[in-house]
């Protein structure tokens, strides 16, 4: 089968250089922040920083818990990332409060639902496997839920739930902190 050559012929050279003037300008324009027009408030849409939670002043820097994954079934990617960790998977942990099964490859959790109606088990019918959470160590779940929520910040619960191993928990409410869920854990 033959492929045709295309021709450059006069006319695509004004298309060329209108194209680079356009990047050249647009790549000048990155760094000096996109004017709201002037009707979007009127329209009903918020202000660039309406609702957003000014940055929260913490006594100290969290330290990363771990990442958690969301499966159906833990073969999915066990291997996996027991090949690029070098750290052998935990034996499943069942965690009935929250309708799951764990278990750890190093510090990523793997979360398989074991109750149909149960976050998780929403999570995977509307997304698919993949990331589920970030958590992050702290000493007092409780207190830190007071500090953020005091910020504006909301959470899932009323208070800390007991998750894995007898751990105090807390998960931020996605809608507060940008669409990711935010785990905080405090180990017991």
């Amino acid at each position: 089968m033959d492929i045709p050559e295309f021709e450059v012929t006069q006319s695509c050279y004004p298309l060329r250089r209108l194209s680079h003037v356009f990047y050249t300008r647009r790549a000048a324009k990155l760094n000096t922040p996109r004017p709201a027009h002037p009707d979007s408030r009127a329209r009903g849409h918020p202000a660039p920083d309406a609702g957003r939670p000014a940055p929260v002043p913490l006594p100290a820097s969290l330290e990363l818990d771990h990442v958690a994954i969301a499966v159906r079934s833990f073969d999915e990617v066990q291997g996996l990332l027991e090949g690029l960790t070098g750290h052998s998977a935990t034996s499943p942990e069942r965690v009935e409060s929250q309708g799951v099964e764990v278990c750890f490859v190093g510090r990523v959790e793997l979360i398989r639902p074991v109750a149909p109606d149960g976050g998780v088990a929403r999570f995977l019918a509307r997304r698919g496997p993949g990331l589920h959470h970030i958590a992050y160590r702290t000493p007092d779940v409780a207190g830190l839920m007071r500090e953020l929520e005091a910020q504006g910040y909301r959470f899932t619960s009323d208070g800390p739930m007991t998750g894995r191993g007898g751990h105090r928990i807390a998960f931020m409410n996605p809608k507060s902190t940008g669409g990711v869920l935010v785990e905080l854990v405090e180990h017991g």
